[in-house]
């Protein structure tokens, strides 16, 4: 693609002379205690204090000024784009698996595997093809995209600095929202934001497998503590790494709970095994319940989650995450209160967790992506476990 003043390759370098980096791309996740999920069109960018007025030029052009005239380039786009989601099936499916298991279970995980999973990839193999059939409807599409996108009322701008450089940026930050257009033409639309809750094979030319099953615990009345993270975190290290790991010889073996949403993942990654490894994650509750753990080891468990909590980080990730708070409806207060509720994690709270992830074990949805030998294995012996998805 090119600009009305930069071909791509100019406009690249001017980024890389004047920035240290500006990228574009979708955010989404579930907001805990609400349905509608939260949705943006993120651009980041930092530059030194003298160059602000350039970042502020230099993200107008990659938003406004692109032409969508370049057949060959935006081909060629889409091309790479999906080799590169072709090499993620290939060498982290655990990441595929874990957006398909989502986008069973909520909206803000259908909008991700829409934009980001195997849902993505299917469209860009379609795309692909519609570039050379099709040219000049892509071409006003992007063009409708982007005019939905881009509206001053929607913008948020979000600046990292100190008082006095904060003070200067403002003149800029004014000329930036003046120069975006003041209505959006996106229209209000119901989608269907659903996909078979059934489980998923998701079938490439494998040697290994990547296994994934998910639950909302939310659903089962379990209400957050931030004990969930240094249990969570305990699990890995101990029961997943020993049972997935060392025992079932996978490269890996976690589990995940996105607390905003409510699901709780168990994933696994280059793995030999998938029933086998299905039933590891379904003895979790069970292993909660049967735990006896000491005073020391209990310690180490929870300041190794404050660290995570409380990673130190520079000005650029400070104010990223601070966005991110905001956009989420996380106030300090609910952050000091997760802090307290972590420090004083007991033996009690990961029995009484057991109850919750149970929920993973009676209702959760499985998505593994896997070898074409392990799936039809897999369902002789659990008839027609798995619904399967070829993926390439």
């Amino acid at each position: 693609m090119g600009t009305k003043d930069y071909t791509f390759v100019q406009l690249n370098q001017l980024i890389g002379r004047k920035t240290g980096g500006i990228s574009v791309y979708p955010f989404t996740s579930s907001i805990r205690g609400r349905e509608e999920p939260c949705s943006h069109m993120i651009v980041r960018g930092k530059a030194m204090a003298g160059r602000a007025e350039d970042l502020f030029n230099l993200v107008n052009c990659v938003l406004q000024e692109v032409q969508f005239t370049d057949q060959q380039r935006f081909k060629q786009f889409v091309s790479q784009s999906k080799a590169r989601m072709e090499n993620r099936l290939r060498g982290s499916g655990h990441g595929i698996a874990a957006a398909r298991m989502d986008a069973k279970l909520n909206v803000a995980g259908w909008i991700s595997d829409q934009m980001g999973g195997i849902s993505y990839l299917e469209f860009l193999q379609g795309l692909e093809e519609r570039v050379d059939q099709d040219w000049s409807g892509v071409s006003s599409s992007l063009e409708e995209i982007r005019a939905s996108l881009l509206s001053r009322n929607g913008c948020l701008i979000n600046l990292t600095a100190d008082g006095k450089n904060l003070t200067n940026a403002e003149k800029y930050v004014g000329k930036f929202l003046d120069l975006l257009p003041s209505n959006s033409f996106a229209e209000t639309a119901t989608w269907n934001s659903r996909i078979s809750p059934g489980n998923e094979a998701i079938v490439i030319p494998t040697q290994v497998n990547y296994v994934g099953k998910a639950a909302n615990i939310y659903d089962t009345g379990y209400q957050l503590s931030g004990s969930a993270y240094v249990i969570s975190k305990y699990i890995s290290n101990t029961w997943l790494w020993d049972r997935v790991r060392v025992s079932g010889g996978a490269y890996g073996g976690f589990c995940d709970f996105d607390t905003h949403s409510g699901v709780f993942s168990f994933l696994s990654y280059r793995d030999p095994n998938l029933l086998k490894t299905l039933d590891v994650y379904d003895g979790t509750g069970d292993f909660l319940r049967e735990l006896e753990i000491d005073d020391d080891t209990l310690t180490k468990s929870i300041i190794g989650t404050i660290g995570d909590v409380d990673a130190y980080q520079l000005p650029d990730a400070k104010g990223y995450s601070s966005l991110l708070r905001y956009l989420l409806g996380i106030t300090e207060e609910e952050r000091q209160k997760r802090r307290e509720e972590i420090l004083s994690t007991s033996l009690k709270d990961f029995k009484e967790f057991a109850d919750a992830i149970d929920a993973v074990k009676n209702k959760g949805v499985v998505v593994a992506v896997v070898s074409p030998e392990d799936v039809e294995a897999a369902n002789k012996e659990c008839s027609n476990y798995f619904q399967v998805k070829k993926a390439l």
